[in-house]
């Protein structure tokens, strides 16, 4: 198998919100997934980017992707938050997520991020599990907050 690593481009946006709507469903959310075709294109590739990403390829074929953006602490300063990363399950266990999780702490060196932060489901085993590996340190105390406006 050809696995290759790369920046997601605009033409991959079709394809990315195809694996956005299958972790949803794997989520049990599905029915949460609003965001347009035109909002994201424009949030990636507009004039003023707020995530990027980077996929995997499985013999051309975009199969799995991470995406991030610039969170900043008043404690740490800027850190990169995971939005996703996300691997189609037929391509789960073959070392994809490995790839892209290891790519994207390249990409936290390079632009002098001092860590990275993400969330995972707690009932997420195999994530969870997997985040173990690189010595993930989880914190309990915060409870996660949102609002809809």
């Amino acid at each position: 198998m050809d696995i290759k690593i790369r920046r997601a481009v605009k033409e991959d946006c079709p394809r990315l919100l195809e694996l956005i709507n299958e972790l949803a469903v794997y989520e049990k959310a599905a029915h949460e997934v609003t965001v347009s075709m035109e909002h994201f294109v424009e949030s990636g590739f507009g004039n003023q980017p707020v995530w990027w990403a980077f996929v995997a390829e499985a013999n051309g074929q975009v199969e799995g992707f991470a995406m991030y953006y610039i969170r900043y602490s008043t404690w740490k300063g800027q850190r990169m938050y995971l939005e996703d990363l996300i691997v189609t399950e037929k391509m789960r266990g073959k070392g994809l997520g490995k790839l892209l999780f290891d790519q994207l702490i390249v990409e936290a060196k390079e632009r002098n991020f001092n860590g990275i932060t993400w969330q995972v489901l707690e009932w997420n085993e195999p994530a969870i599990n997997f985040y173990k590996k690189y010595k993930a340190s989880f914190d309990p105390e915060w409870i996660n907050c949102s609002i809809t406006v």
